[in-house]
């Protein structure tokens, strides 16, 4: 019979010279056995060393020594006994965790109980931040999907990737200007997370949207697998929206998109119990359009307030799938002993969709965030993050250093102890020294390049934040705008000409980057008109 990977590896019969007493014991190189409500740990090395810096002591002097070793004797034994009845169940290696990072579409900076909604329940996620660390200040590498999707895949700036719009992007011929010829698809050339753990022994998986294909001829080499993962799920073939065919129910019954996925993603999980793996599961909610199950959307419809911030029932209900995955995901691993060795990070690719050409869709409120998706402002770039590491970060901890989606990568590689072989280097920082300690900060700016339009939006646009500071050039016109987060978090008092000097330090900062990552700028449109400005047309080839 074949031990499971971090049963004992390494048995020796050995004697241990406890003074005038002899014990003998048998001493595993290292065991770690976990049962739903109890893990033993035995490290030989902590073990013996405890005992060889024992002062040298006399029977006379320390009356309880023998007790003591009966009491090492007997930890020792308990987790052989324990280590023989797991032996039938495969248990992974607490030095190889596993990483499932949960990526919501569209879901705002207060879209989680947790980060302040007064409407949307979340006890699920919610329980998530308290466990682990809550992020205050996330960011998205960008204000809409495609290119947040690629900053994680890569851990490089949209700008730098040339991805800097949602695939296939606006087409709008007549606005003022027109947008550069960006890349419509990750290219293979960039090494990727999961091809990088795959790489180093773990079985990867994405489930749910991608949005990193090329809609071209060429779609074929863009999908998830061609960038590393064993596996992928996108949705049934020949669906559209939330609600599926006959034929496509969950096994809990609904014919619901988001639990459909959640299935997906819990089999993985119940197939690698025995090699760590990596789950990329992306969900679409709650990006439009806007359908929640009937069931919750019934029961928010009963408690909505039109006084709260929050307050439809459909958006409601399709947070609170999102919540329901979550604690599915939570709950599988919890059944095959894997939550205690499971990073799980959360967050989403853009704020909350807000409005479109200037009115509001009353889908959900980025409040007190300026704006949503699309725009140049927090509320499309500023997104709830919970990163939980069991064992290394203290549960119920709240960071407040600027954080971004380019920070994944090199976090995980470090987390997994993954050599990032062939990258061509990170633009984002590992997080690791802030999940160990609050009291780290990076020492950074961080900075937003978006040559688009968008229909939330407010035309091309590029920012930077460096501290409390936030600072944004709109590019049609080369206006800036400078606001102080800390004091002004809604972005209402532009303070250029209040301060001058630190508007023209920061834009010379964000020029100087620009340059150094070759940043497609848009460029003044000869067809521009101003009454067809927000027309959209498709592309002719």
């Amino acid at each position: 019979m074949s031990l499971p990977r971090n049963m004992i590896h390494t048995i020796l019969l050995c004697k241990i010279i406890l003074h005038d007493n002899y014990l003998g014991i048998l001493l595993a190189c290292r065991v770690r056995i976990t049962l739903p409500d109890l893990q033993l740990r035995f490290s030989p090395v902590a073990f013996m060393h405890q005992l060889t810096q024992a002062p040298k002591r006399t029977a006379m002097d320390h009356p309880h020594r023998q007790s003591d070793a009966f009491r090492c004797f007997l930890y020792l034994m308990m987790s052989l006994v324990v280590g023989c009845m797991s032996i039938s169940r495969p248990v992974q290696a607490a030095e190889q965790p596993n990483v499932i990072l949960l990526l919501a579409d569209d879901l705002g900076w207060t879209g989680l109980g947790c980060f302040g909604s007064d409407f949307y329940e979340t006890p699920h996620l919610d329980k998530l931040a308290q466990s682990g660390m809550k992020f205050t200040d996330a960011y998205a590498a960008c204000t809409v999907c495609s290119p947040t999707r690629a900053s994680i895949m890569t851990g490089i700036y949209p700008a730098r990737l040339r991805l800097t719009d949602f695939i296939a992007g606006q087409n709008r011929p007549f606005a003022k200007m027109r947008v550069p010829d960006w890349t419509k698809k990750l290219e293979t050339r960039h090494i990727t997370l999961p091809e990088t753990l795959r790489a180093a022994g773990y079985r990867t998986a994405h489930v749910g949207k991608w949005h990193l294909s090329s809609r071209e001829a060429n779609a074929q080499t863009t999908q998830p697998t061609d960038h590393g993962f064993d596996l992928s799920y996108e949705r049934p073939a020949g669906s559209k929206g939330y609600f599926l065919n006959e034929g496509s129910n969950s096994e809990n019954g609904t014919n619901y998109l988001t639990d459909v996925l959640t299935d997906k993603a819990c089999h993985f999980i119940g197939d690698s119990i025995s090699k760590p793996f990596f789950l990329y599961f992306a969900y679409n909610v709650p990006h439009t359009p806007i359908q929640g199950r009937q069931d919750l959307v019934e029961y928010f419809a009963a408690k909505a307030d039109p006084s709260a911030t929050h307050d439809n029932p459909k958006y409601a209900a399709m947070v609170a799938s999102l919540d329901q995955s979550v604690g599915r995901i939570l709950a599988e691993l919890t059944t095959h002993d894997l939550l205690e060795n499971t990073i799980i990070i959360f967050t989403s690719d853009n704020g909350g969709l807000t409005q479109r050409y200037g009115k509001h869709d009353n889908f959900t409120e980025n409040l007190p965030l300026r704006r949503g998706k699309g725009s140049a402002y927090e509320g499309g770039v500023r997104v709830p993050a919970i990163i939980r590491w069991p064992g290394v970060t203290e549960p119920g901890q709240v960071c407040h250093e600027p954080i971004m989606t380019t920070d994944y990568f090199p976090t995980i590689l470090e987390m997994t102890g993954t050599a990032a072989k062939g990258h061509s280097g990170f633009d984002g920082f590992s997080l690791v020294p802030l999940l160990q300690s609050t009291k780290e900060n990076l020492d950074r700016n961080l900075f937003w390049h978006y040559p688009h339009y968008h229909a939330g939006g407010d035309g091309p646009y590029s920012a930077i934040r460096a501290a409390n500071y936030r600072l944004i050039e709109f590019h049609e016109d080369q206006r800036v705008e400078l606001y102080d987060l800390q004091n002004d978090l809604g972005e209402q008092r532009n303070l250029t000409e209040k301060m001058p000097d630190k508007a023209a330090e920061l834009q010379r900062d964000l020029n100087r980057w620009r340059h150094s990552v070759d940043a497609q700028m848009p460029s003044p449109n000869p067809n521009y008109d101003p009454k067809r400005a927000t027309q959209v047309r498709k592309k002719t080839k």
